[in-house]
C-alpha cells in the first residue's frame, strides 16, 4: 500500500499523516510514548510496512516468520484507544549505576475486514522503553499483548 500523502488523515485517527505517524515510520523521530508507538504500529500495519514493525518489536519477542501473507488482503477500518497505563520500575544495572526501565500498556480495538468480512482485534499491548540493541537513545518497543474477552 502506498504511503499516505502528507495532508491525508493518518490511518490511526490523527489529523494528518505528516504530523502524526509519518515521522516515526520514516525514521525522522522516535515515538515519545507507548501510545504513540502503538498508533504508529497500527498505521504500519495498514501500510504493510514490515520493516518498521520489526524495528519496533522487542528482540525477545520479535517473530522470525513473515508478518504478511501476499494473498491476504486486509482492509483496516479504524483504531480506538481504550486506555494507556504506565508502569515504571527501577532495575539496578550494577552496584554503582541504576537504569530506569519504563513499561507501559495500551488497550485498543482495531477494526478491519478480510475478504469483506468484518473483524475486531481487542488487545492490551505491553511496551518497554530501553536502549536499542547496540546502545543509543531510549526508545519504546512492542513486547507482547493479551486479548481480553
Amino acid at each position: 500500500m502506498p504511503t499516505p500523502s502528507t495532508s491525508a488523515a493518518c490511518p490511526c485517527g490523527g489529523a494528518s499523516y505528516a504530523s502524526c505517524c509519518g515521522p516515526y515510520i520514516a525514521g525522522d523521530a522516535l515515538p515519545p510514548t507507548a501510545e504513540a508507538l502503538m498508533r504508529s504500529r497500527y498505521t504500519a500495519f495498514t501500510l504493510r510496512d514490515e520493516a518498521y514493525l520489526r524495528a519496533t518489536w522487542h528482540a525477545s519477542t520479535r517473530p522470525t516468520d513473515a508478518l504478511f501473507a501476499e494473498e491476504e488482503k486486509v482492509h483496516w477500518l479504524g483504531l480506538e484507544v481504550k486506555s494507556a497505563l504506565r508502569l515504571r520500575q527501577r532495575k539496578a544495572e550494577s552496584d554503582y549505576q541504576a537504569e530506569e526501565i519504563h513499561r507501559d500498556s495500551v488497550e485498543f480495538v482495531a477494526r478491519y475486514k478480510v475478504n469483506g468480512r468484518a473483524h475486531r482485534l481487542h488487545e492490551v499491548s505491553r511496551f518497554v522503553r530501553e536502549a536499542q540493541e547496540g546502545g543509543g537513545a531510549l526508545r519504546w518497543f512492542y513486547l507482547d499483548g493479551s486479548f481480553p474477552e
